[in-house]
């Protein structure tokens, strides 16, 4: 578990997400080819997403849960990071769900919405993911009690923090959010 630091009140990340990744060549599409070694955690995450690996939500909300009631204060709302990539179901809202059933508490899907952005995979330094996701957020607080509501923001992964600070920005700007906290399963 590491302690990650950002525009939220207090965060963590639960397990590195790859141990080493090794260039094996190309394959014969000229495609880059790597040995990857993940953390159990890491690997779990990388079936869910890539391979659909489904049956591995409860496991990994499991640890979650465990990490979020012996890290984080109490709070009042889950909220699933929004995806970057559309998919018929979307991994962090899966764990999102299961984490809100197995704490008790409720999520909501839609007070945190994306907004049209490009990919920031082929991004490599902060300021420029910073730019393309100024205004990626917007928030829809009309659920939401007159507040402070404490929000608890779920993530899968935490490379250099700019898509979860600028959610948080998004999220300061409601009035009926008080203290956001981000759980995250891994860092890379």
């Amino acid at each position: 578990m590491k302690i990650i630091d950002g525009l939220w009140d207090q965060g963590f990340a639960l397990d590195k997400h790859t141990v080493s990744s090794t260039y094996l060549g190309d394959d014969d599409n000229g495609n880059p080819q790597f040995d990857t070694k993940r953390t159990d955690i890491g690997e779990a995450l990388f079936q869910l997403k890539y391979r659909g690996g489904w049956q591995y939500v409860p496991a990994l909300a499991d640890a979650l849960a465990k990490q979020i009631q012996a890290t984080l204060p109490r709070f009042d709302v889950i909220v699933p990071m929004p995806a970057s990539a559309v998919r018929p179901r979307q991994p962090v809202t899966e764990l999102a769900t299961e984490v809100s059933r197995i704490l008790g508490i409720r999520m909501d899907g839609a007070l945190l919405q994306k907004t049209a952005t490009s990919q920031l995979k082929d991004l490599t330094n902060r300021s420029d993911k910073d730019a393309v996701l100024a205004d990626a957020f917007s928030v829809h607080d009309a659920g939401l009690a007159d507040g402070p509501v404490d929000v608890l923001l779920i993530d899968d992964l935490i490379h250099t923090g700019a898509s979860l600070d600028a959610a948080c920005a998004a999220l300061r700007t409601s009035h009926r959010i008080g203290r956001i906290y981000v759980a995250v399963l891994t860092w890379r």
